[in-house]
């Protein structure tokens, strides 16, 4: 069954959504994150994607101390990023409870210390992020596309032993029009061996059950939860929490 993993993105404390990464189309939808992630765990959902989007940003871990009252109150499994650009960054998420971190930019940008990161940590808990905009990495929140091509950059990393990537389309984050779930067939195609976290464009729980029949390990989704698209009870069937 597909791991079912909402999103929570925090700017000042809050958890928001953006569109298509702009910070211009931020919309407030929770002034206290840990009452949206205890409604996740209600309803069965077991793991939490947080992004720290001050962080990314700032180039530096900004919101920490909502990671640890979300880490301390709740437990869900948390992989948090956004802004992870020194060990010290990666010391205090893990510190304040996150079980495991995500590198984009980094990997890109410093690949020998995102290697480091592995080396250290393990692949349990380093998850290569893939950002792409028509198949090339995108980097520094999106701004930037390299001349690096999705798969080989894939194939690349997981050479090198990381095991779980998360792949964001760019161009369908936040507009609710359905997943790349022919790309992601692609890749599970190519890397079979590979945690595939599926990523933009969720909107609706027939886009949940179209990557579900492709074989996609996991799904991250959030702005359909927030605009009312999806309920939290239309979940249940995905977790082994019983209807009430």
């Amino acid at each position: 069954m597909i791991e079912l993993i909402p999103a929570i993105d925090l700017i000042d404390g809050k958890c928001v959504r953006l569109t298509q990464g702009d910070y211009a189309s931020k919309k407030v939808y929770g002034e206290d994150p840990l009452e949206v992630a205890r409604a996740f765990e209600d309803h069965g959902l077991r793991r939490l994607h947080v992004v720290d989007l001050d962080g990314a940003r700032e180039g530096r871990i900004v919101n920490y101390r909502v990671l640890e009252r979300l880490a301390a109150r709740t437990a869900l499994a948390i992989d948090f990023g956004g802004g992870l650009k020194r060990d010290g960054d990666l010391e205090i998420a893990f510190e304040c409870g996150a079980q495991m971190v995500t590198g984009g930019s980094i990997a890109v940008t410093e690949p020998e210390t995102f290697a480091a990161w592995l080396n250290r940590f393990g692949s349990r808990k380093i998850i290569l992020g893939a950002d792409a905009k028509e198949r090339l990495i995108a980097i520094n929140g999106w701004q930037d596309t390299t001349g690096s091509e999705l798969l080989p950059f894939l194939a690349s990393w997981h050479s090198r032993g990381i095991t779980q990537t998360i792949c964001t389309d760019i161009g369908r984050d936040g507009m609710l029009q359905g997943p790349a779930t022919a790309l992601y067939g692609e890749i599970r195609a190519a890397l079979p061996d590979m945690y595939l976290i599926a990523s933009g464009g969720v909107g609706s729980v027939g886009d949940l059950d179209d990557l579900e029949a492709a074989g996609i390990p996991a799904v991250i989704f959030g702005k359909a939860l927030y605009e009312g698209r999806i309920a939290l009870n239309d979940l249940l069937r995905f977790t082994d929490r019983p209807k009430d």
